[in-house]
């Protein structure tokens, strides 16, 4: 009865904890469709872009600190009140009226919603066994996708009422978000000093440091096929707008469909980053074909970009599931707060670096180029590892909660 009321448990916090991070990312990551709005009241279109950039400015400025915080003291408070602060900001950024005022809100409230991103990973390593965690991570990495949707359906109507009530929407998000963690969220079992994947510093090995270097080289493809997917159906294949568009969603949730399916498919196999290392080397396959595709303007690119969109998007929580796993209790809120910051921090770079490149010499090279670094991660990636050191199940096949990647 009492492993049955636990197994509850944690799905519990999982459903608070991805509504919480659904709310944290409909903002940090939704605001561009308030940029006609923003337009409407009298900004540039470069105003406008810099205001949507700065929720993610201040996201990756405090990942790490709210991360050390909740190494420190525990995920439950210090995720209400990162949600909490960051929508009073956007509550009283209603009434700020000034581009530079908006701009300070804007990355006060990412600042403190960053909380979201560093504490809802570490209470699935605290509350879910290795055996449940890979699908418990692929279903936190849903909420990504699932935040922009949100803020898709909703600030574009919101958005008629006046910027004021659509903020005032995403800042009650956000609150509310924070009231249900403290209502339904307990922390779990914390590990004892000196005991655990977390003894010790973690970063002392190359292991952290592959994980983190595999995971954002993945990166790069992930966000130059996603950014510019839309323009090259329309501009290259000839796709209207309006065909383009729903295409593409049944696209993201494809992907969020192989996060699913990559995280159940991590725990049948006991491995995070063996599964992790074969979907990057298809990624790069995949790239090739779309490369070629695109060089010859074929048919084939079409398919081979829907099958990049999902493939590019499946190891996001095979990554974060072994960055937690191996840096353990003690260290884990830190290192996927450093993780998403590395990530975060590669991701803005690429959108301009690989649009430069596709305006200089079109898409077939810039799929090209983008081949090598999915290989690059597939051999950065610290497969050996993992087997020479996860430890032997015992009777029954259930594996510990803190034991994992070593």
């Amino acid at each position: 009865m009492r492993e049955e009321q636990g197994g509850r448990q944690r799905w519990v916090v999982l459903a608070v904890g991805m509504a919480a991070m659904t709310a944290g990312c409909a903002f940090q990551f939704g605001l561009p469709y308030l940029i006609p709005a923003l337009r409407d009241g009298g900004l540039s279109l470069g105003q406008a872009g810099l205001l949507a950039a700065c929720p993610t400015v201040g996201l990756v400025l405090t990942l790490t600190a709210w991360g050390a915080a909740a190494d420190r003291w525990g995920e439950r408070w210090v995720l209400a009140s990162g949600l909490g602060v960051g929508g009073l900001v956007l509550l009283g950024a209603t009434a700020v009226r000034g581009t530079v005022g908006l701009g300070v809100c804007f990355l006060l409230a990412g600042a403190a919603g960053a909380s979201a991103h560093a504490s809802s990973g570490r209470l699935i390593l605290g509350w879910f066994p290795a055996r449940e965690r890979g699908l418990a991570m692929g279903l936190r990495q849903t909420s990504l996708p699932l935040g922009v949707a949100l803020a898709a359906l909703l600030l574009p109507p919101l958005a008629v009422h006046g910027r004021a009530v659509a903020l005032a929407v995403l800042g009650a998000l956000s609150v509310g978000a924070a009231l249900l963690v403290v209502l339904f969220v307990r922390d779990p079992a914390r590990p004892e000093a000196g005991t655990g994947a977390g003894a010790g510093n973690p970063y002392r090995t190359l292991v952290l440091w592959r994980l983190h270097g595999a995971a954002t080289l993945l990166v790069v493809p992930q966000f130059t096929v996603s950014v510019f997917a839309f323009v090259f159906l329309v501009d290259e294949r000839g796709w209207s707008p309006s065909t383009a568009g729903p295409v593409l969603a049944c696209v993201q949730v494809a992907g969020a469909g192989a996060r699913l399916a990559a995280g159940r498919w991590s725990d049948v196999a006991g491995s995070r980053t063996g599964p992790m290392r074969r979907l990057a080397l298809t990624a790069s396959a995949v790239l090739a074909v779309l490369a070629v595709g695109a060089f010859a303007h074929s048919v084939a690119a079409t398919a081979a970009l829907m099958a990049a969109g999902v493939v590019t998007v499946s190891t996001n929580g095979l990554s974060f599931t072994a960055v937690a796993e191996y840096a353990g209790g003690a260290w884990a809120g830190r290192a996927l707060g450093v993780h998403t910051t590395v990530q975060n921090a590669v991701a803005a770079g690429v959108a301009p670096t690989a649009g430069a490149l596709i305006g200089a010499a079109g898409y077939g090279w810039a799929y090209a180029v983008v081949v090598a670094f999915p290989l690059v991660a597939a051999l950065v990636t610290p497969v050996r590892v993992e087997a020479a050191s996860r430890p032997t199940p015992p009777r029954g096949g259930r594996i510990a909660p803190e034991s994992g990647l070593r």
